[in-house]
């Protein structure tokens, strides 16, 4: 229910409201005459009682949500209003009417009634432990404080017969259940309960206000029927019924955390009112009931603060652990990598450190995704910490890179990378390790240096994969076959373009691709005719058009391999433009992978040294000057002053190599 559904629903809570106002306005001043004082305090009195149930059963038909609880509700007003319409028609006019009655039997209702209600409405409510005793704090402190306010009166109304004992103490007790119910709730959910818990909460210390101010008259012999007084019932109960016509609010979540002041209120509000009582009990004896009641929130309360400690305790333990765990292997991560070794050079013994990075793995998150390469790190990872077993302990460093302390010699290392294999239907993952005894080094910096080092020459020791390189030799044949000289030239453009990737500081794995996408970024000319390829003159529209579909035919040629689909991404893109004027897909700036625009200006330079069908070949210098004209349009700036530098220093290595 979003909001009331109909202009007569708004219409009649406008009427309650109005009717209200008048039974406030007759309170206050006693207007009219005895008919006007009947009409009032009797029949309109009833009728708004009336209105309030009416209320809660019209919300009961209109939603299903918490309907039961709300029929309670509903059942409770009800008693109430046939208890108001039984006194009024029976024993209003009696000189001494009996009690208990029939009527109190029916007020009396309303207390198990709302408070089954209310259990319902409060169950899948925020709670935890810690919350919960926050409530049952509140609650007890508020039974306290009502016992210790209302025990006297309540006692002197008590009567002498055991049924007007019981219905008096009835009474104050079926409000304190209900009031500290509400409290306990508002408390458990960290004082914000929600709108309409709000209003049910007013509705119900409205109520206990005033069943305690009658309680109060009534044995002072002050109460006076039809004024203010009474009017606190009707709030009381349109205030429910008002609860009941809000309209929906979204479930709490259950993960919030309410403000830090919401969580000492309770505490805070428990301690200073239990301490209160307690201290004068110790001036002004008061009757057990509400002393043990201080007595058992304030152990309440100690139990929450133990709990919190304990809360609390475990949460640091947890964050420490997460803030030295590798999210997604469980491992240990370069934070705890770096804590072990720290403990362990204290005390060299014979544990390694091994260093791991994996080969092959760019490939396989290029061509299965990054969730299945974020699977197969987890699968590794946990496959490394079994090999170790009690040897060791693994740890991820971050991206694909792994990290080994173990006890043992080369037979372990060797386990420990064999375990960072996986092989596959199109790919290879393998691991190349570097490794360094902790009693050859002195601190955590020079280990980690050593290894990495290691690792990186090992690295720079391995090749493409058997299966990649098979793919490649073939590939580099057909193109052969097509052009002899062309085999001379890609390798060339390869070797250029290794140089200035080195420059630029690429990775491994990153100059493995891009040497294989420069030797191989002319096979799709191997669907081009001879007759357009090798074609002395210029080019007819058609013919252009044709050829450069040739970076789009190597991506097919190539992406049917998966160990080349790296590879094939950077040949599609290897004749783009930084400017966006290239093809196949107009990229432009850093949206071109670097590997292509590095091939780009290596395939150029390539292109401008070397004799064509349609043109002859130009010096270095004025082949460089050209790629300098052409960065910022053509070219990466970068890419062009990175090859311009390699160019330059190779020319220079080979004039003092002749001097």
């Amino acid at each position: 229910m979003d909001a009331l559904p109909s202009r007569a629903a708004r219409a009649a809570v406008w009427a309650a409201l109005a009717a209200l106002a008048v039974h406030v306005a007759h309170g206050l001043t006693g207007f009219g005459g005895h008919a006007v004082d009947l009409a009032v305090e009797q029949w309109l009195y009833d009728g708004l009682v009336a209105a309030a149930a009416a209320g809660c059963w019209w919300r009961v038909a209109a939603v299903r949500r918490e309907r039961l609880a709300w029929a309670l509700v509903a059942a409770a007003l009800t008693t109430t209003a046939a208890a108001e319409l039984l006194w009024s028609l029976r024993y209003a006019y009696d000189a001494d009417p009996p009690f208990p009655s029939v009527a109190d039997a029916l007020w009396l209702a309303y207390y198990p009634l709302v408070y089954a209600g209310f259990v319902l409405l409060a169950h899948g409510r925020r709670g935890g432990a810690r919350f919960w005793l926050d409530g049952l704090a509140a609650a007890l402190a508020a039974a306290a404080v009502t016992a210790a306010t209302l025990a006297g009166p309540a006692l002197e109304q008590a009567g002498s017969e055991p049924a007007e004992i019981a219905t008096n103490a009835a009474y104050p007790i079926g409000d304190l259940l209900v009031l500290t119910l509400v409290i306990g709730l508002f408390a458990a959910t960290g004082w914000s309960p929600g709108r309409r818990w709000a209003v049910l909460g007013l509705g119900m210390a409205v109520a206990a206000v005033t069943d305690g101010a009658f309680l109060v008259q009534t044995a002072t012999g002050s109460y006076t029927e039809g004024t203010l007084l009474d009017s606190g019932w009707l709030v009381a109960y349109l205030l429910v019924a008002g609860a009941a016509l809000l309209p929906a609010e979204r479930p709490p979540d259950p993960g919030a955390v309410p403000a830090p002041w919401r969580l000492l209120v309770a505490p805070g509000v428990v301690a200073i009112g239990s301490l209160a009582l307690l201290v004068a009990d110790h001036f002004t004896r008061l009757d057990l009931a509400p002393v043990l009641l201080a007595t058992a929130a304030l152990v309440a309360l100690a139990a929450r603060a133990g709990l919190t400690y304990v809360q609390d305790a475990r949460r640091l333990a947890r964050s420490q652990e997460e803030a030295l765990m590798d999210g997604l292997t469980g491992l240990g991560n370069r934070r705890a990598l770096h804590r072990d070794l720290q403990a362990a050079l204290r005390r060299p013994d014979d544990r390694v450190l091994v260093l791991f990075d994996l080969d092959g793995f760019k490939a396989y998150n290029d061509t299965f995704g990054h969730p299945a390469g974020d699977a197969l790190l987890a699968r590794l990872g946990h496959r490394l910490a079994a090999t170790l077993g009690g040897r060791g302990r693994a740890y991820r460093m971050g991206g694909d890179e792994f990290c080994a302390l173990l006890r043992g010699g080369d037979a372990e290392v060797q386990r420990a990378a064999a375990a960072l294999v996986e092989h596959g239907e199109g790919f290879a993952v393998t691991a190349s390790h570097g490794a360094v005894a902790l009693r050859d080094v002195e601190d955590v910096a020079g280990a980690l240096r050593a290894a990495d080092q290691r690792m990186y020459a090992a690295k720079g020791r391995r090749g493409p994969t058997s299966l990649e390189r098979q793919a490649r030799d073939v590939l580099l044949s057909a193109m052969a076959e097509r052009d002899g000289a062309l085999g001379e030239q890609l390798r060339d453009v390869a070797d250029l373009a290794l140089a200035v990737g080195r420059r630029m500081a690429l990775d491994a794995e990153a100059l493995d691709v891009l040497s294989r996408a420069a030797e191989l970024h002319d096979i799709g000319k191997v669907a081009v005719p001879d007759a357009v390829l090798l074609k002395p003159g210029t080019l007819t529209e058609d013919e252009l058009a044709f050829v450069r579909r040739h970076t789009v035919m190597g991506e097919r040629i190539l992406g049917a391999a998966p160990a080349l689909r790296p590879v094939a991404r950077l040949v599609r893109s290897s004749h783009e433009r930084w400017d966006g004027a290239g093809y196949p897909d107009g990229l432009a700036g850093e949206a071109i992978p670097l590997g292509a625009r590095i091939v780009a200006v290596c395939d150029a330079y390539d292109a401008m040294t070397t004799d064509r069908p349609h043109r002859r070949a130009v010096g270095m210098d004025e082949a460089l000057a050209e790629l300098r004209r052409c960065a910022g349009t053509q070219f990466d700036p970068a890419v062009v002053a990175h090859f311009c530098a390699v160019a330059e220093g190779i020319r220079d290595a080979l004039s003092r190599s002749a001097g």
